[in-house]
């Protein structure tokens, strides 16, 4: 990780962990292969953020437009998340994160609504690393859901969470799919074609000094530019 130093860390890192299927197809197993192989690689990158110094890691875990895959793939990962909640958030408590669920409540069953409180009420107090895990999470729906309340940054799902600074996108695709359009505003973006399960905290830390190389303008110029 010596290629981040700290100046140079983002606070607040999205992953848009895409390519379980494709990496379970390629290897003959079914597609629920690739989500448990991708849950390996997550926990692998929660712990190279907390050593690089990440302060917030956005997930995209379940979109609102997952729904429509098919039912025994929608009901596999509805229960495979009920699952790791109830596993790893002792784990997660102890490495200092605190885990918050965003996205819409309505149409996900009350059991896994319950699962993520409990680990949210387990993990509050931690401060090391925020791990938001946006499952039921569209960025349109964000959005909808904040300016019928009022005054959009101050109702979105976390309105404390910094801007993100990196998204970081696998499996070679190279678009937003509705993850965070608010908050991705400056976003330095960073595509990889490693599929997410082989993603781990080696290739974080490629990403991390990509954007450690990089210069924020924020719309404006950098020093020297005419």
């Amino acid at each position: 990780m010596a290629e981040a130093d700290a100046p140079s860390v983002p606070t607040h890192v999205a992953l848009i962990m895409d390519g379980n299927g494709r990496w379970a197809e390629g290897r003959g197993l079914p597609r629920t292969a690739g989500h448990e192989a991708g849950e390996k690689a997550l926990y692998d990158v929660i712990g190279g953020a907390l050593e690089a110094g990440v302060r917030y890691l956005s997930v995209y875990a379940f979109s609102t437009e997952n729904w429509n895959r098919p039912p025994e793939e929608v009901q596999f990962l509805l229960n495979f998340n009920r699952m790791l909640l109830r596993q790893r958030r002792n784990d997660l408590k102890d490495m200092g994160v605190r885990i918050r669920r965003i996205g819409r409540k309505e149409g996900m069953p009350e059991d896994l609504l319950d699962e993520f409180a409990a680990a949210e009420e387990v993990t509050g107090a931690n401060d090391a690393l925020q791990l938001l895990v946006c499952f039921n999470y569209g960025g349109r729906a964000e959005l909808e859901d904040a300016a019928s309340a009022g005054a959009i940054p101050d109702h979105l799902y976390a309105p404390d969470a910094p801007d993100v600074d990196l998204l970081i996108r696998t499996s070679g695709e190279r678009r937003l799919s509705n993850f965070m359009l608010w908050q991705s505003a400056y976003a330095e973006l960073y595509f990889t074609e490693t599929l997410w399960p082989d993603f781990d905290r080696r290739a974080l830390a490629e990403a991390l000094a990509d954007y450690a190389a990089r210069t924020r303008r924020f719309g404006g110029l950098s020093a020297g530019s005419l």
